[in-house]
């Protein structure tokens, strides 16, 4: 067990969380286009994660962004 945001969570519950955010940035942002280099691709996810955190919205956020709610 581990405390994550004020709530005991099991670990086996903290992978469902990383494995559907791994699916997400798969979907989204790597299979959409072929890039010729790493770092084409690097910059890519960089760009995809930030906006994921910072613009997407999330409904079990009620709308929110992450940003705004875990790192206020």
């Amino acid at each position: 067990m581990r405390r994550t945001t004020g709530a005991t969570v099991s670990l086996h519950h903290d992978d469902i969380f990383v494995e559907r955010l791994w699916r997400t940035l798969t979907y989204e942002c790597v299979y959409l286009r072929a890039r010729e280099t790493g770092s084409e691709t690097k910059a890519a996810i960089r760009k995809w994660t930030s906006f994921y955190h910072y613009h997407r919205t999330h409904s079990a956020l009620c709308g929110q962004p992450p940003a705004l709610i875990c790192w206020q």
